[in-house]
């Protein structure tokens, strides 16, 4: 059972979100990436699953509504 499993199961009324990323290896071992509603703010690792732990914080830091010059993409429907 995989942890995400075992959260939905300890609290089904809790719901995952996914967020996009994108990331590359450089030539000295280290991973950076971004997310993808984040273009602007590349974070690196020392491996993906250290990048991805940055990328968590980015994504909780990002998420407050408060932050000036943070840009964020939104959609706009056109009746």
């Amino acid at each position: 059972m995989t942890p995400a499993e075992r959260n939905t199961q300890n609290n089904p009324e809790r719901q995952f979100i996914s967020e996009l990323f994108t990331y590359w290896r450089e030539c000295d071992g280290h991973f950076l990436g971004y997310l993808n509603a984040y273009p602007d703010h590349w974070t690196q690792g020392d491996d993906l699953v250290d990048l991805k732990a940055q990328l968590l914080d980015l994504y909780h830091e990002f998420s407050k509504e408060d932050l000036p010059g943070i840009r964020k993409v939104g959609e706009l429907v056109v009746d």
